[in-house]
């Protein structure tokens, strides 16, 4: 019975997802933008989230809007909308009509941060499409290993692992991650996290983010300290003609003699330029996850 919970929603996801997959690209993305829309009626819970997260960060004067807030939300969620379609084009092995539409800025940074033989640390955000910037990474510049949270769904999770190899991705789960990290790292492999979301707190120190305390995770700090692996940001934006990679420069690790203190300001580091990249383009940022729990206020 637990089984079949599990099985005919997949299909179910299946049967939806398979005819969008086949769209023209540019029709594919005027579909998502309906989904989008259609999420952002409907899914109020998120919304209402959403929401609140964008209006906190302006309220705390550390985010500028050119126009109204909903106007942003509404926008994140047709971005959203995009982003499944796009993903399930690439499930569907249509992913190099979704490709052609990728420029890169910045490859050069990780070229020079992997010349120094130590593995490189990659860290992003749920900005833009995440997924995507994960497999053209693999796909064009290296082969990248993700860390990543199981699915709930065994069945949708083995697709999306089948679907990562296929492309060059390999996986990495969090229960037991770091030992495999640090095996990555040693024969001079390429590990993305994404490092913006709130985590438990065991697997987290209490930093600021856009403004206010928040859990964010410490294993990249950790890994950064323990292997001398340089670390490069790197994100993903939607543009006029399609998508926009940018690889950032090596994230200098902190000088502080205090073990504790550096692992701090590392943490905060490698979360600037996530915030400075939500403050740039806030529509592009995953706005429906609550960030900011598990603190008191």
């Amino acid at each position: 019975m637990k089984r079949m919970r599990h099985f005919l929603p997949f299909v179910l996801l299946a049967v939806i997802t398979s005819p969008l997959a086949v769209l023209p690209y540019r029709i594919a993305l005027r579909a998502g933008d309906l989904l989008g829309i259609l999420a952002y009626v409907f899914w109020s819970s998120r919304r209402r989230i959403a929401l609140e997260n964008l209006q906190g960060a302006v309220d705390r004067g550390v985010l500028v809007l050119a126009t109204d807030p909903r106007s942003i939300i509404r926008q994140n969620f047709r971005n959203l909308g995009r982003s499944v379609i796009e993903v399930a084009k690439i499930y569907y092995g249509f992913g190099q009509s979704v490709f052609r539409h990728v420029a890169v800025k910045g490859e050069e940074n990780y070229r020079k941060a992997s010349q120094k033989g130590r593995g490189v640390l990659c860290v992003t955000a749920h900005c833009g499409n995440w997924e995507l910037l994960a497999v053209y990474i693999s796909v064009k510049i290296a082969r990248i290993t993700i860390v990543a949270r199981k699915q709930d769904n065994p069945y949708l999770n083995k697709c999306i692992e089948r679907t990562r190899e296929k492309y060059g991705n390999q996986t990495i789960y969090k229960e037991g991650a770091l030992k495999k990290m640090l095996a990555s790292l040693k024969k001079g492999g390429l590990i993305g996290i994404l490092m913006d979301q709130s985590v438990i707190r065991s697997e987290g120190i209490i930093v600021p983010f856009l403004g206010k305390n928040a859990y964010a995770m410490k294993t990249p700090a950790i890994l950064a300290r323990k292997t001398g692996s340089p670390v490069v940001p790197a994100f993903i934006r939607r543009t006029k003609d399609g998508h926009l990679i940018e690889v950032g420069e090596e994230i200098p690790l902190s000088a502080a003699a205090d073990s504790e203190a550096a692992l701090i300001q590392d943490t905060i580091n490698f979360l600037r330029p996530m915030e400075d990249f939500i403050k740039h383009y806030p529509a592009e940022w995953l706005w429906i996850h609550r960030r900011w729990k598990r603190i008191r206020e």
